[in-house]
């Protein structure tokens, strides 16, 4: 049996899409949602794999900017709407989209790649590393409070319709994106992410609200949340199930939780997506009653390594040279001499001894600063060469804040 990969034609975007579905299950999304893809979708970056007249393998990106330490947004092709059709695996039709789209992202002078997985084990063969994570959090709101910091009280909330508050959020949003790793500057259309809002995705949860937060007239932040009513032989027992909350300073990030903790009829929150250091697990009392999960979130793929190290800043000075394994795009293999601190770096080809070796992969999983280079050699994925660089290098590669992905796409 032979197989076609091609570029994506806008006119069999329906059937790709179709096919897309069933690879993950075959429940079709809300018209609304898939409305949404549609419209955000990037036809000129979508791969599709045909056997004869069958779609059997689909795989696209977003054209993104992604903050990094020190402040900077740097492009990015964000992979995703990856499937295999279940008749075809095991034939090396993911190793050759991957293998396309990463030729394709380097073309396009994007140094990162970034994706979200639904099976992480997949994607660390073609070069990507978990580079950060998302908590998930299951607040029990009768016994907990929050310690809300002085001038809380000063906070005006306001209760808006989602949409008519939208360019307010999207304002904060906007100032918070360099301030931590790991996030997304939305490009035009991906506003509309947050809002959307299927009734058959509400599992019971009534519709999507909005509470603004304001200090003399200027909104500082938000929260977007909905409320699951429910009721036990002890009166009400509702739920809050918060989509995204945000603020500028932490007063009114404390006055937002204060809030969203005293809902009436509700004894718990539920939040899917927050950062590993979120500073609520500092506002509350008692932290056993949060119920925390931790999940991988974000993966990084540097697609020129020369490039992606010099867009990023170091905490600390740092000169070291790395001997990088690639075999995927072996254009990165070698070594390369990494020079920076906290106002810039130079990233260039070397032929000096080498500091530390490591693949493509491990660069991925320590550029955003959740992950050390030394956790990473604990686990005999990073070799220390020369006595002491592990050291330099993994402190100078770490961040103030954890790195985050806001939304997934």
């Amino acid at each position: 049996m032979t197989t076609e990969l091609r570029q994506l034609r806008p006119d069999e975007w329906d059937d790709w899409y179709d096919k897309l579905e069933r690879a993950f299950g075959g429940t079709p999304e809300a018209p609304e949602e898939r409305a949404l893809w549609r419209d955000l979708g990037e036809p000129g970056r979508a791969l599709t794999v045909r056997d004869g007249n069958e779609v059997v393998g689909t795989a696209g990106a977003f054209t993104f900017r992604l903050s990094v330490p020190g402040g900077a947004v740097v492009p990015a092709a964000g992979v995703t709407l990856v499937s295999v059709q279940p008749t075809h695996r095991r034939r090396g039709i993911l190793r050759e989209m991957m293998r396309r789209q990463l030729a394709d992202v380097r073309a396009r002078h994007e140094p990162l790649a970034v994706l979200t997985a639904s099976e992480p084990a997949i994607y660390g063969r073609f070069g990507y590393g978990t580079a950060s994570e998302a908590v998930s959090l299951s607040l029990d709101t009768l016994r907990l409070s929050v310690a809300a910091p002085a001038g809380a009280d000063a906070v005006r909330l306001r209760l808006v319709d989602p949409e008519s508050g939208l360019t307010d959020c999207e304002k904060v949003y906007e100032q918070l994106v360099t301030g931590r790793p790991g996030m997304l500057v939305r490009q035009p259309g991906w506003e509309r992410l947050p809002l959307l809002d299927p009734e058959a995705d509400r599992d019971g949860a009534g519709p999507l609200l909005c509470v603004l937060a304001e200090v003399d007239g200027e909104v500082r932040g938000y929260a977007r949340y909905a409320v699951k009513a429910g009721w036990d032989g002890g009166g009400p027992d509702g739920t809050v199930v918060l989509r995204d909350v945000e603020a500028l300073d932490p007063v009114v990030y404390a006055a937002l939780w204060r809030y969203l903790f005293g809902i009436d009829l509700t004894s718990r929150l539920t939040v899917r997506n927050r950062p590993a250091d979120d500073p609520l697990l500092h506002l509350v009392g008692d932290m056993r009653r949060c119920r925390i999960a931790v999940r991988e979130s974000l993966f990084v793929r540097l697609v020129e390594v020369g490039e992606a190290l010099a867009a990023r800043t170091y905490a600390t000075p740092l000169d070291v040279v790395l001997d990088v394994a690639d075999p995927f795009c072996p254009w990165n293999e070698g070594r390369w001499r990494l020079t920076g601190d906290g106002k810039g770096a130079v990233c260039g080809r070397t032929t000096g001894p080498a500091d530390l070796a490591l693949s493509v992969r491990e660069l991925g999983a320590a550029y955003l600063g959740g992950f050390t280079l030394e956790a990473l050699a604990a686990a005999g994925r990073v070799r220390e060469l020369r006595p002491g660089a592990l050291r330099e290098a993994s402190v100078a590669f770490g961040s103030h804040v954890k790195p985050w992905l806001p939304h997934g796409f």
